[in-house]
């Protein structure tokens, strides 16, 4: 079955997904977590991406962002991709492909699964077994969620700053949160979504959606053309 087409939507939150070839480590030492970073925050700033949430594991990545424009997002991952596989070969005397091929994306309901996606983004380490809990991972946005650190990459979402009316009451907020966590269920909604292709909402949204792109954006439905399409390789 041939790969769908990557659906971008300017002003919606996309969750991203991006692996090492083989499931092998992408990053090896602390300065190359450091050095993706500082390529996405380049990029999303050059390309009009918000950047949400973010966790670098050591064999793949995770991204919380909203793009401005339908080019956006897949200009900022190319740029950022390409750049980050020349450093690391150099780096580590290395050739050779990086990645998994291209990225795997997908848009989430922002009042159903935005907030659901940052703690499951921000998880990934505990589940992973290299921290026991969230605030001990230094890779992730958590910490600049939670009062630990400022970190000038991320960009909260307005349904972050609704979670209280000082700073200090959003952390807390956001903290308990990630305590009390994500269902089974929406963890593997979370993953499959992005992995695959799927948007991940209720029936409303993902109709809506479907009336604006050929593409499918569903295991169950089928796209219709249409003149303005919203489809991004």
């Amino acid at each position: 079955m041939a790969r769908l087409p990557r659906l971008t939507v300017p002003g919606l939150p996309h969750h991203i997904i991006q692996r090492g070839n083989n499931r092998q480590p992408i990053f090896v030492a602390s300065a190359d977590y450091q050095f993706f970073l500082d390529l996405v925050r380049e990029h999303a700033t050059q390309f009009g991406v918000a950047v949400h949430a973010y966790a670098l594991m050591p064999n793949h990545v995770h991204l919380l962002a909203t793009p401005q424009t339908h080019e956006g997002l897949p200009k900022m991952m190319q740029a950022v991709g390409r750049r980050y596989v020349r450093y690391f070969n150099d780096r580590h005397r290395r050739t050779g492909t990086l990645w998994e091929g291209r990225y795997r994306s997908t848009m989430v309901q922002t009042d159903r699964y935005l907030m659901a996606c940052m703690v499951y983004i921000d998880l990934n380490p505990v589940r992973a077994g290299l921290v026991p809990q969230a605030a001990d991972y230094p890779w992730s946005s958590h910490g600049h969620y939670a009062g630990l650190r400022s970190d000038p990459l991320v960009t909260p979402h307005p349904l972050v700053w609704a979670l209280g009316n000082t700073p200090f009451a959003r952390e807390a907020a956001y903290v308990a949160l990630v305590q009390q966590g994500v269902t089974a269920k929406q963890s593997t909604d979370l993953t499959q979504s992005a992995l695959l292709g799927w948007a991940l909402g209720d029936d409303q949204f993902v109709a809506e959606l479907q009336r604006q792109t050929p593409r499918r954006v569903s295991r169950g439905t089928a796209g219709r053309p249409t003149s303005k399409p919203l489809l991004a390789s």
